[in-house]
This record gives C-alpha cells, sequence and structure tokens, in this order.
C-alpha cells in the first residue's frame, strides 16, 4: 500500500514515526510532508526521517489563510501523481479538503477540542476523525473514540526505553531533583485570544522551582533574559529521555504535560484551554494538575510541594494503572493505515 502522512507540528513526527517503521517494514511505501513549523525541521533531520517539506508557519490570520491555500494547492498535485491509498494526518486541517477532492481515503487523529477553525476545515472532509475517549467535544461527523493518548504512540514501553546518558549530557546525577518547563508562544491558530503566564509569572515560577533542584527550559521563541541561562541545549530528539527522570513537569503544554504522565512524571499545566485528557489524567490518574493562568500562584505551590515531596514510587504506580487501562496508540495506526477507519 501508499500511504501519505502529513505532518503539521513537531508532535506530529512523534505520534506517526513507529508506525512509519512498522509499515515500511512490512514493505508498504510511506510518504512523508510537513511544513516548516518549530522545530520539526530539525527534529526529522535528528531522526533521519526524510520529509518533503513546504510552506511556512507564520503568525497572524492573513499569513496563515495564505499559508493553508497554498498547502492546500500542493498536497493536491502531489496526491494527484502519487497516488496514495490512504492519507493520514493530526487535525487534518492540510490535508482533508485534498483528500475529499481526489476522492483519497484520509484518517485524521485529533485530542484539542477548541480547534475550532482546524476542526471546520478537517472534520466535515475527511473520512472519519479519532479522537480519545476523553474528548469532551460532541462530533457530528463521522468518527471514533478510542482508549489511548497520542503521547502512547511514542512514549509507550513498548517503543521507548529511557537513556540515562542524557543526565550526563546535562550535568545531573540519576537521583537528583530537577524540573522540566516549557512555555509556548502562543501563535498557534487555536491559541489567538488567549494566553499562559506573565513574564512576570514566567520568571516567578522558575525561580521558586529553582530552590529545590535545576530547572532546564524547552521555549517557544524568546525567553526574559533573566532565564536565558536555564535554556535547555540538548538536541531535540534527547527532550524525551530527560524528562523520564524528571521530578516534575511544569508550564504551558498539555502535550509536554501527558508526555509526563505517560512517562509516570507529574506534571503542571498552567494554560486557559481545558482539554479532555488533560482532565482525565488529573482526575482518573492523579498525575497531571490542572491550572487557570489567573492561579498562577497556586500552580507554582503545587510544584514545589511535589519537589519537596518526591516519591518516584509513588508517581510509577500511577503510571502503571494508566498503561494498563490504554491501548498501543501505535498499534491503532498502523491498524487503520491497512485496514480502514
Amino acid at each position: 500500500m501508499k500511504i501519505l502522512i502529513d505532518l503539521q507540528h513537531p508532535a506530529d513526527l512523534h505520534f506517526f514515526r513507529n508506525a512509519v517503521d512498522r509499515l515500511r517494514e512490512q514493505g508498504h511505501e510511506v510518504k512523508l510532508t510537513g511544513r516548516d513549523k518549530d522545530i520539526l525541521v530539525t527534529l526529522a533531520a535528528e531522526y533521519g526521517l526524510e520529509v518533503e517539506f513546504f510552506g511556512r508557519a507564520r503568525p497572524g490570520v492573513f499569513k496563515m489563510g495564505c499559508e493553508l491555500f497554498q498547502r492546500w494547492l500542493r498536497l493536491r498535485h502531489i496526491i494527484r501523481h502519487w497516488q496514495p491509498d490512504r492519507m493520514m494526518a493530526i487535525a487534518g486541517t492540510y490535508i482533508s479538503i485534498p483528500g475529499w477532492l481526489t476522492g483519497t481515503p484520509t484518517s485524521v487523529f485529533y485530542d484539542t477540542e477548541h480547534a475550532t477553525l482546524s476542526n471546520i476545515l478537517s472534520y466535515p472532509f475527511c473520512s472519519c476523525v479519532h479522537v480519545p475517549r476523553c474528548y469532551r467535544k460532541p462530533i457530528q461527523w463521522n468518527h471514533k473514540r478510542y482508549n489511548g493518548y497520542h503521547e502512547l504512540a511514542y512514549l509507550h514501553p513498548n517503543y521507548f526505553t529511557p537513556d540515562s546518558s542524557v543526565l550526563d549530557e546535562v550535568g545531573i546525577g540519576k537521583d537528583d531533583i530537577f524540573s522540566v518547563v516549557r512555555f509556548v508562544g502562543w501563535e498557534a491558530a487555536h491559541d489567538i485570544g488567549r494566553k499562559g503566564l506573565t513574564e512576570e509569572g514566567r520568571i516567578s515560577a522558575v525561580r521558586r522551582l529553582q530552590k529545590h533542584g535545576p530547572v532546564f527550559i524547552s521555549c517557544e521563541g524568546e525567553l526574559p533574559a533573566e532565564l536565558e541561562e536555564y535554556r535547555l541545549r540538548l538536541p531535540l530528539s534527547r527532550i524525551h529521555h530527560l524528562m523520564s527522570y524528571a521530578t516534575l513537569i511544569f508550564g504551558e503544554s498539555p502535550t509536554m504535560c501527558s508526555e509526563g504522565a505517560v512517562l509516570g512524571v507529574p506534571g503542571i499545566y498552567i494554560n486557559p484551554l481545558e482539554l479532555g485528557y488533560t482532565d482525565e489524567q488529573e482526575q482518573e490518574f492523579g498525575i497531571v494538575f490542572n491550572f487557570n493562568p489567573q492561579k498562577q500562584d497556586e500552580a507554582i505551590d503545587k510544584g514545589e510541594a511535589i519537589l519537596c515531596n518526591s516519591s518516584t514510587s509513588e508517581w510509577q504506580k500511577k503510571r502503571e494503572k494508566l498503561l494498563a487501562e490504554k491501548i498501543d496508540v501505535t498499534k491503532m495506526i498502523e491498524k487503520i493505515a491497512l485496514e480502514g477507519d
């Protein structure tokens, strides 16, 4: 079979890469297309994945609209010449309409309820949208719910084993208490009109967490000058290895907090966006803690409490419960690619 996968965001590459390897091992052709978004180009290079890149993410509604139209045209051209049997994407903003116009079966995966514009441009036109069971928003178009999270496609123990040598790379010991902090750029379409921590809040959070151990910051865009020394300088493909040994994940990224949950590391999620999967990870497994930015002091207090009372065995038990109750998402992706929705 010929399968085309379109990547919109760095997390998309993580989501699909194990399925891509499994499909290619079975002799199927897989073509990857992508856009120049954040660290996606660099990440693809680090993993040795060949991706046909076109279109570049830029802030602003007008520029987003121009990129959308240009990528539609390019993808339609690729589809007509390469003639895939099936196409797949997360969100599906760029690939669903070209798939609909060319009659190519298109499977979309998504977990963000508030991405209204993206969903309108995708859900009505794809063959089927696959969402986690905890996805809270009703979907009127063809869809299926599965018992898992995106992050289980690449951090499930069937595919990921932490490499402790990453600790030497950042100069810390295996038993050291440390935090990984993530600040986002707030430039995605579903982020318009929303914001997270203030600059003062970011500085305060890092200074307070730093009292308990080293802090490593992963950040989209610029950091306040006072925080630049904490910026994580590590190959992008190594960050999950570092996260697996962290004591705390703290910040504005739901994806990174969910990654921490799958790895057995507690997360403090500070964001006005309420998401089904981070809510479930708090309510069902008690390993992610959700806060609105207006309650940033409470969020920092909770982070400090975790750092002061760190118990690796407690969090690993929560992780074991999560893994026991959820599916291997890569196997699901592979099955949909070969058998359909």
